[in-house]
């Protein structure tokens, strides 16, 4: 979807919420089992996309968009499943309404707040039969506090209280994690202009401040002392580091990992979102998950086919999967 676990669209939780387990450093026979770097296949009837991942006692939590093709119009939603050890996932659970008038996609991060969850995520209207969602897509906040019963969507007005909804401009892809210098401060990421950002103290009044260069659907962790910025451009992963959340540099190459051996994610590889699972028992490493389409570019199989995937690294510069060295 265009533009966005001790911080990157989780990473902040395993620390923050006391979450981790401790496994030996490289101790991984959670990934080692994994068969296919395909977690969730789609089809001509189904898509996932724009996953995010959050490990929670014992359990693997994951939120995405999924689309389903009805005879008259592709429906999306944002959905979850869980498993225990990445490899067999329950049942698809939808969290929001079928109405393409919304159509809510893009789960960008679960943070803990004042004792309970918060999901962002934003619509993607298509009531028209649109190929992309319109000039209404906003962003929204849903609430839990078991991760499983969600509250109805809220409005996030991250132009501030004053700005009308209508004038607000169309973004997409949220994405929230706590400021890494001064407690109690959260910040906004969404696509719009690039990447755009906004801050508040209790996830209800915000303030806009700024926009910067960027591709869509970031996923934000603190590393080294800076802010470390996944984001999608046209197609992989790019990487960006900022000590101030304003002045922004590329680091590293672009991330691409299998894409060219991989005929579901040769069309277009992006959304990706970085769990920090170092502490993880099974895990022991970074975690991305992202999705592809292809072989043909996205627009011919956009919302239906997706499928995501899943890669890890040590030092979130060489990146592994299953059936790497076979080209799988």
């Amino acid at each position: 979807m265009n533009f966005p676990i001790a911080i990157c669209r989780l990473a902040h939780f395993v620390v923050a919420c006391g979450l981790a387990v401790c496994g030996r450093a490289g101790d991984s026979p959670l990934l080692d089992a994994l068969p296919s770097p395909i977690l969730f296949r789609g089809d001509e009837k189904i898509g996932y996309r724009d996953p995010l991942l959050l490990w929670h006692e014992g359990i693997f939590h994951m939120f995405f968009t999924v689309g389903e093709r009805e005879p008259a119009a592709v429906y999306l939603y944002v959905a979850k499943s869980t498993s225990r050890d990445l490899r067999h996932w329950t049942p698809v659970k939808k969290l929001t309404p079928r109405d393409l008038n919304l159509n809510f996609v893009s789960p960008g991060s679960v943070v803990r707040f004042r004792g309970e969850w918060v999901l962002c995520a934003s619509t993607y209207p298509q009531p028209k039969g649109e190929l992309y969602g319109n000039a209404t897509a906003r962003l929204y906040l849903m609430r839990s506090h078991d991760l499983e019963h969600w509250s109805e969507p809220e409005l996030i007005r991250v132009k501030g209280p004053d700005v009308p909804v209508e004038k607000m401009g169309r973004m997409i892809d949220a994405y929230l994690m706590p400021d890494k210098d001064d407690a109690g401060k959260w910040w906004c990421f969404y696509k719009q202009n690039g990447v755009s950002m906004s801050w508040s103290r209790d996830l209800r009044t915000w303030t806009f401040a700024g926009s910067a260069q960027a591709g869509e659907n970031v996923c934000v962790l603190v590393h080294n002392g800076e802010y470390l910025m996944f984001h999608s451009p046209h197609n992989g992963v790019g990487v960006k580091t900022s000590a101030d959340l304003r002045n922004w540099s590329d680091a590293g190459p672009l991330i691409t990992l299998g894409q060219k051996d991989w005929p579901w994610a040769r069309g277009r590889l992006t959304a990706g979102y970085v769990a920090d699972l170092r502490r993880v028992a099974g895990v022991g490493k970074y975690v991305m998950v992202f999705h592809g389409t292809g072989p043909e570019p996205e627009p011919v199989k956009f919302l239906t086919h997706g499928c995501i995937g899943i890669a890890w690294s040590y030092d979130l510069k060489s990146w592994d999967w299953p059936g790497k060295s076979s080209g799988r």
